[in-house]
Formats: structure tokens, sequence, C-alpha cells
């Protein structure tokens, strides 16, 4: 149930490169240039109509976003919102009947309860991994931002690069959690 609501998110963003100071002492000033960069990680399709939710830093900078389903089919997704804060944000793609997760509790997780992490690692398709909540409520810190709203689920289930933006799910196959952070 929950591979197939997980897709694959590619973001296609462009970086300057400096100028080289060696370059330019020798030859005078060298022109900036602009490089396409691209990133991926997971995100998780919460309705049948297209809307997928992924973690902010996924998509960041993005100038492009290209959303590929556990079928092969891909599509071009546009940035409906994003909460920094929170590591959030929410995209759409234009299809409908697709399968979704369905909203599951985090406050009723237990620790010692069994979690499923579902995602695209190293831009293979369609991972889980099972461990169990370690602790609940965990802020690890990740950003010296006092503007940063955590409150993590700690687990042991594998989570590698590429997993975040992927579900977090209960043994029921409910949505509880976005995996973000190795």
């Amino acid at each position: 149930k929950t591979v197939h609501a997980v897709v694959h998110v590619k973001n296609v963003s462009i970086a300057s490169s400096g100028s080289n100071p060696l370059m330019d002492f020798f030859y005078g000033q060298s022109a900036k240039t602009e490089q396409r960069v691209i990133g991926m990680g997971s995100g998780v399709i919460i309705s049948p109509d297209g809307h997928i939710i992924t973690n902010y830093h996924v998509i960041k900078g993005a100038r492009q976003l290209e959303i590929t389903l556990n079928n092969k089919e891909s599509y071009q997704a546009e940035v409906v919102g994003v909460d920094e804060s929170s590591d959030i944000a929410l995209l759409k793609i234009d299809k409908n009947d697709l399968s979704y997760l369905a909203f599951g509790n985090s406050d009723n997780l237990r620790v010692g309860e069994w979690v499923l992490a579902v995602g695209n690692p190293f831009t293979v398709t369609s991972t889980v991994t099972a461990g169990i909540v370690s602790a609940k409520a965990r802020n690890i810190h990740l950003s010296n931002s006092n503007k940063r709203i955590e409150s993590f689920i700690q687990t042991d289930a594998a989570v590698n690069p590429g997993n975040s933006g992927g579900a977090l799910v209960n043994v029921r196959g409910n949505l509880i959690g976005i995996n973000t952070a190795i």
C-alpha cells in the first residue's frame, strides 16, 4: 500500500560559480558561470488528486520539480506552499486517481512500536525498512535558527540519502511522519 504512494522527487536548480582568483590575476576578471544542479529525495502522495508532501530542504531553490511515481510515470510538479520552520513543502501534480496514504496520529505512537520508513534512497525505487520508535519529541538541532520547529520521531529504521521527504508509517500503513534526517 505505501510503496505506491511514495514518489521520487527530482529538483533541478541553478548554482552560480564564483570567479577564479588565480585566473583573474593573470587574465583579468573572469565571468561567473551558472551550473545546473540536480537534487533528489522522496515525497508522499496525500490525496488522490495529486497533492504530495515532502521536506522543504528537498525542493529548496528548485527551478523545476519532477515527480516519478512507482510505476515510472513522470510529472512536472508545482509548489503549493512551504513551511521552512518545520521543513515541510506541499507539491501538486496534474494527475487524479492516485494511491495515497491516510494520516495516522503520531501522538498515539508509543516508544517501542514498530514503524516502516518508505522512500527512494540513492535514486533506487521503493525501499522499505523497519524499526521501532526509539523516542518521541526529539530536538536534534538541525538548524541554528530559533525559528526552527523540531519534534522528531526517532527510529532505528534505516534512512539514507534520498529518503528525505519519504513516509514514516505505522504497521497499519498510516502516515505518521516524514523522513527528515539521518
